[in-house]
């Protein structure tokens, strides 16, 4: 119930009365590789074979001008083949990405199973690996200690992943406001209300400024490794630092899944980074069956627009605030939107 002298915050609700032109997207200038999605129990639960139908999905898919999507998920073995098993016959459209079992980390046979986890990727058709924040967030060593990311233990991964070129797509850390005091200053506070248990401010985790450390750690350590950071090189909110690591990491790509709206609010020198660094920038949206953000986007890249909503609904999901267009020009949309994936994964678009 609002206040006698003023709203809730939650019951605040603008409605902008800005009257600009805007151009309407109703599809890519040039076809698209999704390099982050999801069609399995990461983000569906375990009941995801009963969630969507995959003919439907891969017709919707189209109709956007995707023409290859990946499948990122955190499995292994019979779990995985369950993953695959509900994507055929679209697994030529759908590209699956598997993990390893990293809480065999301190086992003397670990590099045995990453040898022979990826060797049977390579050999059946997985495009590369996923690995979560779960790993440095959430999983404890024998010793009870959280694992960096850039632990020597993980070495396998790395070696075995570039012997057999496969990529990695790896998620390291959330927004920075998830690892700062959940107080008035911060800017994901709603966000946060909702999903508390997204909040990584916490006694005995590693902070924001550890896993980037970690990060970098680890990707110039493995020069012949291909990481792909997900969520705009794990720091959207800070560009300037993004670009020098891709100055100084050949081997280092990102992703732009799920940070639409970190690109959006800071257009200027967005334009200019999406300018700079367009053949290391994979497009990715973190969507999934029934919910496709890609039209979003590609009003983002292709037009000028001002100050529009980068999701759905009355709220914004991660923060009150517009974005804006940066109209990049032919060369940057495709290789952001295809050549550069299609290179990295060794497909053919027609």
């Amino acid at each position: 119930m609002a206040k006698e002298n003023g709203l809730l915050l939650t019951e605040y609700k603008p409605r902008s009365e800005l009257v600009v032109e805007r151009e309407e997207i109703t599809g890519p200038k040039f076809p698209v590789i999704d390099i982050h999605a999801h069609f399995g129990p990461l983000t569906l639960g375990p009941d995801y074979e009963k969630r969507f139908d995959p003919k439907k999905e891969v017709e919707k898919l189209k109709s956007l001008g995707v023409v290859y999507i990946t499948n990122l998920e955190t499995l292994w073995g019979a779990e995985l083949e369950r993953v695959v098993n509900k994507i055929k016959p679209y697994d030529d459209f759908i590209l699956t990405f598997g993990s390893v079992d990293i809480l065999r980390l301190d086992e003397p046979d670990f590099a045995d199973h990453v040898e022979e986890t990826l060797k049977n990727y390579k050999k059946t058709g997985i495009r590369g690996l996923k690995l979560w924040k779960n790993i440095s967030l959430g999983m404890k060593d024998k010793a009870g200690k959280y694992i960096p990311i850039d632990d020597k233990r993980l070495k396998p991964i790395w070696d075995w992943s570039a012997e057999l070129d496969l990529p990695i797509v790896i998620h390291i850390a959330d927004p920075v406001a998830f690892f700062r005091p959940v107080d008035q200053y911060n800017e994901r506070w709603e966000e946060l209300q909702g999903h508390p248990d997204w909040s990584f401010c916490k006694p005995g985790l590693f902070t924001f400024e550890e896993l980037m450390e970690q990060q970098e750690s680890m990707v110039a350590q493995n020069p012949d490794t291909t990481f792909i950071i997900a969520h705009g090189g794990s720091y959207s909110e800070n560009l300037g630092w993004v670009g020098q690591c891709l100055d100084k990491y050949p081997n280092m790509y990102i992703d732009i899944a799920a940070r639409l709206a970190e690109f959006g609010r800071q257009p200027y020198t967005s334009r200019k980074f999406f300018t700079k660094y367009q053949d290391r920038i994979l497009f990715g949206t973190d969507c999934g069956p029934g919910w496709y953000e890609h039209l979003r986007y590609y009003e983002f890249f292709e037009t000028w627009n001002e100050y529009f909503d980068y999701g759905s609904g009355e709220i914004p999901g991660q923060g009150r605030w517009k974005i804006y267009g940066i109209h990049l020009d032919d060369e940057a949309l495709e290789k952001i939107y295809y050549k550069n994936a299609a290179r990295i994964l060794g497909l053919e678009v027609k």
